[in-house]
């Protein structure tokens, strides 16, 4: 088979090209490599992973985050640094690690994403070593003495003066409106009046008005036979304001002839032409002169004593109406003042509780008015500070914790003895519970010399899984958990399990969300934990829980003899 020359050189410029291709491929990515700075550290103790990415400038690089590093916790992630190398350059991500409980452990791979790749770093081995501790050189702290405080400026006087002080207003405003002896005004006068006399005085602000001066007759006739009218409407007939002429009239004569009234026929007479002049003034447009008018008034005046004396004695039941009419006046004005009170007392109380919640908060007025469970306990004068277990945990709460009897199964009543105590429940507004177990030590098989061994300390983060599945058989759900190291202020080390979680409420029908601390502490065969659950949004119970866990101290961990 014949190849010519011309086949081989296309062959030796497409492998060429397929060479350069290939290495700019190649080096166009990063070269990846991680490293920690021990294989060896002890309990809580800080070791530095370190990532090393070499790329182009344009390349775009993303490190691991979170707690990608489990079972190693990641307490601290590092800023990037780059150097730059040439046309590329080195990334270095560092990563500061722990873990708390004494093993052997491996950091899993970690996976880089450069641009559409992925790189995966290798897996190390880190050993954690126990710190060991001889309880009996430990230091001892003696029980703290009671301190003290200086308690600031109290405010307790300022609300009285502004209770004493809103209690005097409201007071006030009693009396003004409601029992003082308030003048009537003309009107309620008036109305006080007996019939003939709101007649007589009704005649006499007639004369004071300037009708018959300014012409306006109609006027003048309409109150003149208003006032007639309404006499008789409350002294002889009851329809005498909407009765025509003709029917009053005919209605006098009747009650004449009947011997209800003793009125002659001349002042039914002049009643009923002073009636008529009026109808023909008002329909019929006629304007009688203003001495005629004068005189029609004197006639009116006159009548109506006419009436008035031709009435018989009142009975003892128009006296009582009468009185009741009275009575009924006087209630209508304590009732008028009543409301004035009401509507100003609720604009003060409005307007208190409006300034109170703009300067304490509406929620804080809210629940001073109406009270609120955990309220009550951040605000209790004295907190009792207490230990409870032995070996003791020394906590200060609003209550005092009471004893709790755990059932332990028979087979295991020898091996462990626990002590608890506790306040409130998981549906409460807030529940703490401290406990204290011991077990006994487990014996490894003798050595060479002789000599007996004792097990290792307790799994803190064992007991609180153990805690959560406990908070699972009791109906919570959706736990959220964290965890990190906790020092109490004496210096004792333990772990810190938090979240959130969704908590049974007290019917059982429906849940709501709870935030929950687990605090545990292990010497030789013995735990130590705190149990703190209380509701979202509350801001009380947040601070009761955080002075709670603040004054957790051990004062004493020792070893089982």
């Amino acid at each position: 088979m014949r190849i010519d020359r011309q086949h081989i050189v296309l062959f030796i410029k497409k492998w060429n090209l397929f060479l350069v291709l290939f290495a700019f491929y190649f080096s166009s990515y990063a070269q990846v490599s991680s490293s920690i700075d021990s294989t060896q550290i002890k309990i809580g103790e800080q070791i530095t992973y370190k990532i090393e990415v070499e790329a182009d400038s344009s390349a775009l690089v993303l490190f691991p985050e979170g707690q990608s590093f489990m079972p190693l916790e990641m307490i601290e992630s590092y800023a990037v640094d780059s150097i730059k190398n040439n046309t590329k350059y080195q990334l270095i991500k560092k990563y500061g690690l722990t873990q708390f409980d004494s093993g052997s452990y491996t950091i899993p791979q970690q996976k880089i994403v450069l641009g559409n790749k992925v790189f995966l770093t290798d897996s190390m081995n880190v050993k954690v070593n126990a710190i060991a501790i001889d309880t009996t050189k430990q230091k001892l702290y003696d029980i703290k003495p009671i301190i003290n405080v200086d308690k600031g400026p109290a405010k307790w006087w300022k609300y009285i003066l502004m209770g004493l002080l809103l209690l005097a207003i409201l007071g006030s405003l009693v009396y003004w409106f409601l029992w003082r002896k308030k003048p009537l005004t003309a009107e309620e006068e008036i109305a006080m009046l007996p019939p003939y006399e709101r007649a007589k005085l009704a005649l006499q602000k007639l004369d004071k008005a300037n009708y018959l001066k300014t012409g306006e007759i109609k006027s003048y006739y309409s109150e003149l036979t208003q006032i007639v009218r309404k006499y008789l409407d409350e002294k002889v007939y009851d329809h005498s304001l909407e009765s025509t002429t003709r029917e009053l009239v005919s209605r006098l004569q009747l009650l004449k002839d009947a011997n209800k009234i003793d009125l002659d026929k001349a002042s039914i007479a002049n009643i009923e032409m002073i009636l008529k002049r009026a109808d023909l003034v008002k329909f019929a447009k006629s304007k009688p002169d203003n001495e005629l008018a004068v005189l029609d008034r004197g006639t009116i005046d006159l009548e109506i004593d006419h009436v008035k004396e031709s009435l018989p004695e009142p009975t003892e039941e128009e006296r009582l109406a009468d009185l009741k009419y009275r009575e009924e006046l006087e209630r209508k004005r304590k009732r008028k003042r009543l409301i004035w009170i009401s509507v100003i007392a609720g604009i003060m109380i409005v307007g208190s509780i409006v300034g109170f919640g703009m300067y304490y908060g509406f929620d804080y007025v809210k629940d001073s008015i109406f009270g609120h469970p955990s309220k009550e306990l951040l605000e209790k004068k004295e907190w009792v500070t207490s230990e409870y277990g032995a070996p003791g945990i020394t906590i200060t709460t609003p209550v005092v914790l009471e004893r709790i009897d755990e059932e332990i199964p028979e087979a295991l009543a020898d091996k462990i003895q626990m002590v608890s105590f506790g306040y409130g429940e998981l549906s409460s507004n807030l529940s703490i519970a401290v406990s204290s177990t011991k077990t006994a030590p487990q014996q490894e098989s003798s050595q060479k010399d002789g000599s007996e061994g004792t097990a290792g300390r307790i799994d803190l983060r064992q007991a609180a899984e153990g805690g959560l599945n406990s908070f699972e058989k009791e109906g919570v759900q959706n736990i959220i958990t964290k965890s990190e190291q906790f020092i109490t202020p004496n210096g004792q080390e333990g772990l810190k399990t938090f979240g959130l979680a969704d908590f049974p409420n007290n019917s059982g029908n429906d849940f709501e969300q709870g935030n929950y601390i687990l605090l545990g502490f292990t010497t030789e065969n013995i735990l130590q934990q705190v149990v703190l659950v209380w509701k979202v949004d509350d801001n009380y119970a947040d601070e009761i829980m955080e002075r709670v866990v603040s004054s957790i101290e051990l004062l004493k961990l020792e070893e089982d003899e």
